[in-house]
């Protein structure tokens, strides 16, 4: 799971608790880690959904402005089979 570094500094402030990714098949599993340039990410739950049940709210968590943003940002991403909310949080540095 590929992360910005700007994203990955907002984890770490704690202004972003989830990310989606679209893919084959998943590369985190729930309660792991991952290690990143900054330090180490959780993973917390991870639930399938379809794009079109984000919420703004969760739009929101994901640092995206609005709903609109998540939606310009999802249509750059590869196709997959697969749509996941995953809920990370801070881990620490390495």
């Amino acid at each position: 799971m590929l992360i910005k570094r700007e994203i990955l500094e907002a984890i770490r402030a704690g202004d972003i608790d989830l990310q989606f990714r679209r893919w084959t098949r998943p590369t985190v599993k729930p309660g792991g880690t991952l290690k990143t340039p900054l330090g180490l990410l959780r993973i917390g739950a991870i639930a399938d959904l379809r794009p079109e049940d984000v919420s703004e709210a969760d739009a929101h968590r994901a640092g995206f402005a609005d709903l609109p943003a998540f939606h310009r940002w999802l249509a750059t991403m590869k196709q997959g089979p697969l749509f996941q909310r995953i809920e990370v949080s801070w881990g620490g540095d390495t």
